[in-house]
């Protein structure tokens, strides 16, 4: 809608200042504690390639994601919980707290962004176990996101993968913002040898898992995730193949502006 606004109007607002904008009206309007990783995504996605963002400095580099061999499913669980914007904030606050800890042994962290995992197991014993667990994923994630891109360089799609599994596990057991029905999902997956990797995405508490399959493989794929969702969950299972496509844009037609 910004974008629309923006382009109808011909305000000249600059994509990222759109971003941020949008961020704002999550934060101060809706109530939402949350980052700017969607909206940037939003406008500023590139065909074929995902973006690696440093949410503090909004610096961003784009890592090429070709799809010629592998291609990317989504599993809408059907299900939306009712926790998602509550317990983004006590993430949010969890973490925090996590920081104020640290701070008192180095002033200069700001954020988890500061923090090894070697720094953080030093001072383990100064945490509640549900804080610790919290700033473990962000920092173990933060690595991972960087070890990942450089997997993407190296065309290197199968340790990539292995990383997405391991990214949904702290988000089952540490990050606890999964659920029964996206748990079972990627539970699945494993099982598929044609799966190099699956995860939640999103906010949690329901929406979709991301899979990552050899191309050849995907309708088999599909057919079985759906009949085993049906099965143990009675519930229908929606899929949708899809590819990377350019962020948010104006198409040109011969006649008109779309």
């Amino acid at each position: 809608m910004a974008f629309a606004i923006n382009e109808l109007y011909q305000l000249g607002i600059p994509k990222m200042a759109l971003v941020q904008l949008c961020q704002r009206a999550e934060n101060q309007f809706v109530g939402l504690n949350c980052g700017i990783m969607d909206m940037f995504a939003s406008l500023m996605g590139d065909t074929d390639a995902v973006i690696r963002l440093d949410c503090r400095s909004l610096e961003y580099e784009y890592f090429p994601f070709t799809q010629e061999q592998h291609v990317l499913v989504l599993c809408d669980t059907g299900v939306k919980h009712s926790l998602g914007t509550s317990e983004y904030n006590t993430r949010r606050a969890e973490c925090e707290r996590g920081v104020a800890i640290l701070q008192a042994h180095k002033p200069s962290i700001q954020s988890l962004r500061d923090v090894s995992i070697e720094f953080l197991q030093e001072h383990q014993a100064e945490f509640d176990p549900v804080t610790y667990k919290r700033c473990k994923y962000i920092v173990e994630e933060i690595n991972r996101v960087v070890e990942a891109c450089k997997d993407l360089q190296k065309d290197d799609l199968e340790a990539f993968g292995k990383k997405m599994y391991q990214t949904h596990d702290g988000l089952q057991h540490d990050y606890e913002v999964s659920c029964e029905e996206l748990d079972f999902l990627v539970d699945q997956a494993r099982l598929n040898p044609a799966v190099l990797g699956a995860r939640m995405m999103g906010g949690g508490f329901g929406g979709c898992t991301i899979n990552l399959i050899e191309k050849g493989a995907a309708d088999a794929f599909i057919e079985t995730m759906t009949k085993a969702y049906k099965e143990s969950l009675n519930l229908d299972l929606v899929t949708h193949k899809v590819v990377i496509k350019k962020g948010t844009s104006r198409l040109e037609s011969s006649n008109e502006r779309v």
